[in-house]
């Protein structure tokens, strides 16, 4: 697949340094990073225009939570919008199956794409509303970006997690507020502190479990 992102490969590779990952993670990512300007130019899919800035708010940002998701079989991404950090953590991560929940048509149209164009044997895309979405398994985890309060995701997506599942939400500042409303019967065990590098702004990754009945 040809990619007229090449001059960012650098940036990419240097970035993934220092996440200590693979320089060969660099093209897949590439590959997904044109597919999204290119489509992002007519349907709108992410407000970030620039695709140097993409790689480091998009792709890089989410592979910041990449391990932790080491070792888990199972993933569903909620509200992924165009992928992110789904399909990123998938190509990074090839062992882990991972469910992209979107219910825009149009985004899950793109995710479509992106997953016949890369190949991404490990990625399924689930066009739903998240709380409608009633896959008939339960993932190791669920995650999501930038896309609601902790106590809405869990009460829109928490049927999805299955025994000692948990909920890995990508946050800004540490959101104390959100924390202390957390729903009975969950509990918050591990908020980390990510770098994502060239990004100035605080990132962090909470982990929330079912609390002991």
């Amino acid at each position: 697949m040809t990619n007229d992102l090449a001059p960012l490969r650098p940036e990419l590779e240097a970035g993934l340094s220092q996440l200590s990952l693979d320089a060969a993670l660099a093209a897949p990512l590439l590959d997904y990073l044109a597919l999204l300007a290119r489509w992002n130019a007519t349907y709108n899919l992410t407000a970030i225009r620039d695709p140097r800035e993409m790689l480091g708010k998009h792709l890089l940002d989410s592979l910041a939570m990449q391990p932790f998701v080491q070792g888990l079989g199972t993933l569903a991404d909620l509200g992924t919008g165009p992928g992110l950090p789904g399909i990123p953590l998938a190509i990074a991560a090839p062992a882990l199956q991972v469910t992209l929940v979107e219910s825009n048509g149009k985004k899950a149209r793109f995710l479509r794409e992106v997953v016949r164009r890369l190949k991404l044997t490990n990625v399924q895309v689930a066009e739903s509303r998240i709380e409608a979405f009633q896959p008939g398994t339960t993932f190791d985890a669920i995650t999501a970006r930038a896309l609601a309060t902790l106590p809405l995701i869990l009460q829109l997506g928490g049927h999805l997690l299955g025994d000692g599942g948990r909920l890995l939400a990508m946050k800004g500042q540490v959101p104390d507020e959100e924390i202390a409303a957390l729903p009975q019967g969950w509990r918050v065990i591990a908020v980390h502190s990510l770098h994502v590098p060239g990004l100035q702004a605080d990132r962090h990754l909470v982990e929330v479990v079912r609390a002991p009945a």
